[in-house]
């Protein structure tokens, strides 16, 4: 408490100056308005930050189709209710489930993908990136095959509660490879693409889900599901690197070998000087130490066997393996002393409830009188396809920026996590609004051009899902760095255990009061979380001033 005391005792002067964990010297005023690589790359090839781009761009590429098809098998399933009400086989004279029962194959799978990271987190902070995603990816596809081959509904949602649980890596482990890929100035469009295939494969799976099942049947979903599943297990065996790595022991060795002679420098392309308008210049976590060796040189020799090999993550050497896991499995539960945790766990949540309720609820709706539009019911998704789109691009063109511009207006080119905030409030009131637009034109029962109105609500939440999220993730890596994968886990708990919650009522309370009371209280719920950004855009740096003792430094 006396570190609250004394961070809100601070002068605006002194806040502005001081260089909690989160803030970093973006630009270097005396250096022509140099930007600064943060964090600090080594001189160690296998160091993320050296990869090639077309390393990055690969490892990229495939995290990104990774979470898609995650989000496809999982939300795909939802406009085939109605037929596997009819198609599940179940023992003769027996009445079918009933709908409100069908919603708990998709409200357990999504639980399960956030209660899986308790596990998986955990685990990739002590064997590694690597071996966690390829094994959880494995179970994915093994459960994906007993989904496709379940005789009953108890053995159908017992596959979907395991394949669930395989899939916990996307939302979590995932983003955390994108993040220790790219420096804070390049962060902003990564994960601006890693978010639009995260949100793309929701509404893709809701659209093409309804069409597979009434065409080919519903098990067909998970075959096509398996398909691309088992294609991002042989990529990620075969393409994605170790990416945890020990930057602070690595930078203090370059020390000691480079003798704090030696100096080097990196340039972007002249594509990426153009458009950023400032030159880059390759900065060591001190002035007197700078990588020796070039990028390219460095890259050249991180041979291709070196990077299907599996490394160990930095962990403290004195400590015995059951104090390692235990400290580990008890990290993410520290995560919530910090106060961006849970704004990100409220937002994230939040809006993938609305979502995930949304995508059950609506096709129903729109299978059902006055519309009755039977298999093009998914077409419902469509809104947040364009949705997805827009604030993707808005997203991928704008976060970064910011960034480097309130950078650059700092006397002491400072950039402050805080500032990516500012690009969220827009989309919190759109995505807000959306739920309430979706949940009264749902209501409206006697207009049929009432589902113009559904398509733009989900439109709306589409964007939303696309930026905030990118944005919060953005945060938790820029403010929280070495305890961002620990973040993600709690976030991946909120976003799980609210689109649960929400999903296994919604459907009865839909159905008893329609559906204008329960998404006119979920909107209510959105905008009060929406409202705590105000706090943690505007008093953030004192926040973190605050909670710098609980975060480790990276240099």
């Amino acid at each position: 408490m006396s570190q609250w005391k004394y961070a809100f005792g601070l002068t605006k002067q002194q806040v502005a100056e001081a260089e909690p964990p989160g803030t970093e010297r973006l630009i270097e005023h005396e250096e022509n308005d140099h930007v600064t690589l943060i964090p600090p790359p080594t001189l160690n090839p296998a160091d993320p930050l050296n990869w090639s781009r077309w390393r990055k761009y690969t490892v990229l590429g495939i995290m990104s189709i990774y979470c898609f098809s995650v989000n496809l098998a999982s939300s795909g399933l939802a406009p085939s209710l109605g037929l596997i009400m009819v198609q599940l086989p179940r023992p003769e004279n027996s009445p079918p489930p009933e709908f409100s029962k069908l919603t708990h194959l998709i409200a357990f799978n999504v639980l399960m993908i956030g209660l899986g990271n308790i596990i998986w987190v955990p685990m990739s902070n002590l064997v590694g990136r690597r071996p966690v995603l390829i094994f959880a990816m494995t179970v994915t596809v093994a459960a994906t095959v007993w989904c496709g081959e379940a005789k009953s509904f108890d053995s159908l949602l017992g596959a979907r509660v395991v394949q669930g649980f395989g899939m916990g890596p996307a939302d979590s482990i995932a983003a955390n490879v994108v993040g220790e890929m790219f420096f804070v100035h390049e962060r902003g469009r990564a994960m601006a693409v890693y978010t639009i295939f995260l949100s793309g494969g929701s509404f893709i799976g809701g659209i093409a889900g309804g069409y597979i099942s009434s065409d080919l049947g519903y098990r067909y979903i998970f075959w096509i599901s398996l398909a691309l599943l088992g294609f991002i297990l042989v990529a990620q065996i075969l393409f994605v690197p170790e990416t945890s790595f020990d930057r602070v022991g690595q930078l203090l060795q370059d020390q000691i070998t480079s003798g704090d002679q030696s100096t080097s420098s990196y340039a972007d392309s002249e594509k990426e000087k153009e458009k950023s308008n400032v030159n880059t210049i390759e900065h060591a976590p001190t002035k007197s130490m700078t990588p020796t060796t070039s990028r390219h040189n460095n890259n050249s020799t991180y041979t291709y066997a070196q990077s299907v090999g599996f490394r160990l993550p930095p962990n403290d050497k004195t400590k015995s393996v059951p104090q390692l896991v235990f400290q580990h499995f008890l990290a993410p539960w520290k995560t919530l002393l910090l106060p961006g945790t849970w704004l990100v766990c409220l937002h994230y949540g939040g809006l993938l409830g609305g979502l995930v309720t949304i995508s059950t609820v609506g096709p129903q709706i729109l299978s059902g009188p006055p519309y009755k539009w039977g298999d093009n019911a998914g077409l419902l998704n469509l809104g947040g396809v364009v949705g997805t789109m827009i604030g993707g691009l808005f997203t991928y063109v704008v976060t970064d920026m910011i960034t480097r511009i309130k950078a650059k207006s700092d006397r002491n080119g400072l950039a402050e996590p805080e500032e990516r905030l500012l690009t969220m409030f827009p989309a919190l009131i759109i995505s807000t609004a959306g739920i309430w637009t979706f949940g009264f034109s749902a209501g409206m029962h006697n207009t049929y051009t009432a589902w113009v109105g559904m398509v733009f609500g989900l439109g709306m939440v589409g964007l939303g899902i696309t930026q905030i999220p990118s944005v919060g993730f953005n945060y938790l890596i820029d403010a929280y760095g070495p305890l961002a994968a620990d973040c993600f886990v709690m976030t991946t708990i909120a976003r799980s255990a609210i689109s649960f919650a929400w999903t296994f009522f919604a459907g009865h309370w839909v159905e008893t009061a329609g559906a204008e009371t329960p998404f006119g209280v979920f909107g209510a719920l959105m905008g009060l979380f929406s409202l705590l950004t105000l706090p943690v855009w505007y008093w953030g740096k004192r926040m973190r001033i605050a909670t710098a003792g609980l975060i480790p430094r990276e240099e």
